[in-house]
């Protein structure tokens, strides 16, 4: 059965890398980072509880999706679509420039883009921070990829925007703009994911190098908010270290440790 993607599509190329696992993180933080979208996506179901479950959720779905057959994406992308319509509330409290009782669906066309761009946004960093380089071309064909993601999750051509460039300048009057607030929910949520994950102690190294990524990944307006630490140092660091991974770890990685396999649908 044949995909909405082949292996030559730049979103196949970018998400069979394992180490842009390390944008889910990421694009999870500047999602919350939106008030509305939080109180949507987050507060108003289980994630806040289990923010770790979203992100596996998200993966799934994404998965099915770039790797799968068509019937098996369009049933998975359908279920999300039927709970969306579902989703729906008012604000309990201000948030930002946001004010109680502003309501909101999760099937907001302009909630969808925010998560779709995140996700976008996210990918190509890490892709392109910690693998190669990417060519214009590879960029608008990467967004393109996800323009027909996020029709499948019902946004319709004119939601999003139709090149990478109008891409960037999205996400850079997002990031400029006075929607974006982050709330102390969403600070909490933060400390969550970022600083106080679940895990055995004897994963705490890798939980903290993780951490560092993630956090160095983040505009730097975000992060502020968020009241996570940063400064030149440890920019200089991080730099360093995904140059490192880029040049020297791996191009010499095997491909089972290098690549994630894929997860391809199972039979209806």
């Amino acid at each position: 059965m044949t995909g909405y993607y082949d292996d030559d599509s730049m979103i196949r190329r970018v998400h069979r890398e394992r180490v842009v696992a390390l944008s889910g993180s990421r694009a999870l933080l500047m999602q919350a980072a939106h008030p509305v979208a939080f109180t949507g996506f987050f507060a108003s179901t289980s994630s806040l509880g289990d923010p770790y479950a979203r992100l596996e959720r998200t993966a799934r779905v994404i998965d099915t999706v770039v790797f799968g057959s068509k019937q098996a994406a369009d049933r998975a992308t359908r279920r999300v679509r039927a709970t969306h319509r579902r989703v729906r509330g008012v604000l309990d409290r201000d948030a930002g420039r946001f004010p109680a009782g502003t309501p909101w669906a999760a099937d907001d066309p302009e909630l969808l883009l925010w998560i779709v761009a995140t996700l976008a946004d996210s990918g190509m960093l890490v892709f392109e921070r910690y693998v190669r380089g990417m060519t214009r071309d590879e960029r608008e064909r990467y967004w393109q990829d996800f323009r027909l993601l996020g029709s499948l999750f019902g946004l319709g051509e004119s939601d999003m925007p139709a090149t990478h460039r109008e891409l960037r300048s999205y996400m850079h009057a997002m990031l400029t703009g006075d929607v974006l607030h982050v709330t102390e929910q969403a600070r909490e949520l933060a400390i969550a994911i970022v600083l106080r994950p679940p895990v055995p102690i004897a994963m705490r190294p890798l939980v903290e190098l993780a951490n560092f990524v993630t956090i160095g990944l983040l505009p730097r307006r975000l992060r502020r908010e968020y009241g996570l630490a940063w400064d030149p140092i440890r920019g200089i660091v991080h730099r360093g270290g995904a140059e490192y991974a880029r040049r020297l770890v791996l191009p010499f990685l095997p491909g089972r440790l290098r690549y994630a396999p894929r997860r391809l649908a199972q039979p209806a």
